[in-house]
């Protein structure tokens, strides 16, 4: 009986903490945009950018 005296305010403390951080990272924004990331892998461009490609000169 003695260990609920200890479990019960750790138990509550624990709630409290995943509280806090849940409420944490609602406001932070880490929930906004949850397609985003998964529509970035599927449309990706496997093209290089056009900057990258070797410039040929009329002197050549």
């Amino acid at each position: 009986m003695d260990i609920l005296y200890l479990l019960i305010p750790l138990s509550l403390l624990l709630v409290f903490v995943i509280a806090v951080i849940f409420w944490w990272s609602l406001k932070s924004g880490q929930f906004e945009d949850l397609d985003g990331p998964g529509h970035s892998v599927v449309m990706d461009d496997d093209r290089p950018p056009e900057d990258a490609k070797p410039k040929i000169s009329a002197a050549d």
